[in-house]
């Protein structure tokens, strides 16, 4: 399975859609809240360029925001 990373932010809505994505899919993932954290925002601004969220890394590949369909892809999960 691949290593996924999910930096998030409490009242991102589209966090929250990404995490009921990967639970219904059972995918497993490692959340980072870059709102408490600041090495982990620091680290989420360095792979994806911004400030935006959610960002996943999935092995490696970012995803800025969630688009269903090519985390579904690089996941090999459906949609």
């Amino acid at each position: 399975m691949a290593k996924v990373i999910l930096y998030t932010t409490p009242t991102c809505v589209y966090c929250k859609a990404a995490k009921e994505f990967f639970e219904e899919n059972n995918v497993e993932y490692e959340e980072k809240d870059v709102s408490k954290d600041e090495a982990d925002l620091q680290e989420m601004v360095k792979k994806s360029g911004g400030m935006a969220v959610p960002v996943i890394d999935i092995d490696g590949e970012i995803v800025v925001g969630f688009n269903k369909d090519q985390v579904a892809d690089l996941l090999g999960v459906g949609k």
